[in-house]
């Protein structure tokens, strides 16, 4: 079961003077919202509840496309082999409300069978890459008690030691159980989980490093996740306007909460057709945007700029896209016109999130029913029923329009905290509800949100999160190293890679192949260490705190 330690009152204290202190007016609080009305939002029933909602307005209608075999599951299919796999994960595996789930798995319909069944049981799902290293899953078994991994047969052996049951989806394997022995226990009553369902119970797991430090458990509930989905899908005037007859293209991971929650969470909720692919590869996705007819394609910028880098994109047939929609981490404006002029028909827009956000902050409201337009690097407007606020990061003040600050965020489909962490929860939530993004930004005099900067030290490659602490964490522990500080460097095609600065010990003869290759050895692809700068001393604060700042002077100019 998972639980979150009660947090502790904030409690101010106050330095007494000589003088009594003199009366202020209060600041302004300047605090903005969507452009759209509010909506009433349903987000007391349990995720599958909302999510199949109205499953009976397109039942006989497709689903899930499997791009590499086109089978074409609809969406009475889906829903049956959920409330079977729900059956085997109660009856076979005994597992209850608040256990949790490890997915490791590419992009497939187990995944979508699985994290629902969960769901359907009361059960918690927490996402893994399957490209980490078993040392970075054992370590994400631990901190998410999984009781069971569901993955592929070839990662099989990357947890086979953690001494919880494998489940595996394709080939048999000696020790582990088959996913098709999850089926044959007969269909779970999704109706035998009112009596116990709470909406602030936990249904995903997912891991973020947050503003800073290590990866931690992001706590998302029933209620979080149906009001996120309430407030891109639902109502008379949705941000993105999906329908029944749209095919939604989910080449992103599943295991990244953008694609979970904006790809398939929300087409599920709207009825529209999912088109998996397991990998992106450029011809392969074109060739499957073509056959399928996809309307709907969500994007990040290293597949953006792969598209507009492509010279075959011209020899496919793309006029059935209506939208871009890219998130995950910033498009520029020039990427944006480009891929624009392939595909003019289409209306583009950024979106703005993070996981503790549940995950979207805001979206581009160019695809609304009634649409606004929306300027190239806005990252559109906040979403309805929530709130943003830009505050000063030394004074905490709220900012008004055309002012760069801290970005919070207030709204019912944030994050209910760190998985047993009240600290970094507390530093992270204020008292007054406001989840501090750690990212600097501001909003215009249309109400857009433009993202300019950042707090925080977290690194994006391609869209992946990689906590420079975590990296850090592993060069310490190198015989040859004394002190060690990762940072960000802006790179054309992953946006940006974690680079090292290393302090050797004396006499030491350590390289900077010997360096990569040792975190290489130990990491996921997108953590590896891309440049190595050997330096006398790590530039830190008096408290111990390194200054990034001063690292990033020392980086070539671009």
């Amino acid at each position: 079961m998972i639980s979150l330690a009660p947090q502790e009152p904030q409690i101010s204290t106050i330095s007494t003077t000589l003088s009594p202190p003199q009366p202020q007016s209060p600041p302004t609080e300047h605090i903005f919202r969507s452009k759209l009305p509010d909506i009433p939002i349903t987000n007391h029933l349990p995720l599958h509840s909302y999510i199949f909602e109205n499953l009976s307005d397109h039942a006989d209608r497709p689903c899930l496309i499997v791009g590499s075999t086109d089978q074409v599951l609809t969406y009475s299919d889906v829903h049956l082999t959920i409330r079977q796999t729900a059956s085997g994960l109660s009856r076979r595996l005994g597992l209850r409300r608040g256990d949790v789930v490890m997915v490791l798995l590419q992009n497939c319909p187990e995944f979508v069978y699985t994290f629902m069944a969960s769901s359907m049981i009361g059960a918690i799902t927490t996402t893994a890459n399957p490209f980490y290293t078993p040392s970075e899953l054992s370590k994400q078994i631990a901190r998410s008690n999984a009781k069971v991994v569901v993955t592929h047969a070839q990662y099989a052996h990357k947890v086979s030691a953690e001494g919880v049951p494998v489940v595996t989806i394709d080939d048999r394997i000696d020790g582990c159980l088959h996913f098709s022995e999850l089926l044959e226990f007969g269909l779970f009553d999704p109706t035998s989980m009112v009596g116990g369902f709470n909406p602030d119970d936990a249904v995903a797991l997912p891991f973020s490093s947050g503003t800073t430090g290590l990866p931690k458990g992001v706590v998302l509930t029933h209620k979080s996740l149906s009001t996120s989905l309430s407030q891109q899908v639902d109502g008379e005037n949705p941000h993105v306007y999906l329908t029944k007859e749209d095919v939604v293209i989910c080449v992103l991971p599943l295991f990244h909460i953008f694609a979970l929650n904006s790809v398939l969470l929300c087409s599920l909720r709207s009825g529209a057709a999912v088109l998996m692919m397991q990998k992106f590869e450029i011809s392969t996705l074109l060739e499957l945007i073509q056959r399928y007819r996809v309307s709907v394609a969500t994007v990040v910028p290293p597949l953006v700029l792969a598209l507009v880098k492509c010279p075959m994109v011209d020899e496919y047939d793309l006029s059935s896209i209506r939208i871009v929609l890219s998130g995950a981490a910033p498009l520029g404006k020039e990427l944006e016109e480009t891929l624009h002029g392939r595909v003019p028909q289409a209306i583009f827009g950024q979106g703005y999130g993070m996981t503790e956000a549940g995950p979207v902050l805001s979206m581009c409201l160019g695809f609304a029913k009634q649409p606004f337009p929306t300027k190239s690097g806005s990252c559109g407007t906040v979403v309805r029923n929530a709130e943003l606020k830009v505050i000063d990061p030394e004074t905490g003040y709220s900012l008004p329009r055309n002012k760069p600050g801290e970005i919070c965020f207030r709204g019912a489909q944030i994050m209910k905290g760190y998985l047993n962490d009240p600290e970094a929860t507390k530093s992270t939530i204020d008292v007054e509800g406001w989840l501090h993004t750690g990212d600097i930004g501001y909003v215009d005099d249309d109400d857009e949100v433009f993202i300019v900067d950042r707090v925080k030290e977290l690194i994006k490659y391609k869209g992946f999160q990689v906590a420079p602490a975590e990296i850090e964490a592993i060069l310490h522990t190198h015989p040859s190293i004394i002190d060690a500080a990762v940072i960000p460097q802006k790179d054309e095609v992953a946006g940006e890679v974690p680079v090292a600065f290393i302090v050797r010990s004396n006499g030491s003869e350590l390289t900077e192949a010997s360096v990569k290759e040792y975190v290489a050895k130990q990491v996921v692809f997108y953590k590896k260490v891309h440049k190595v700068y050997f330096v006398h001393a790590i530039p830190k604060s008096p408290s111990g705190k390194i200054l990034r700042k001063e690292l990033r002077t020392k980086l070539p100019s671009s």
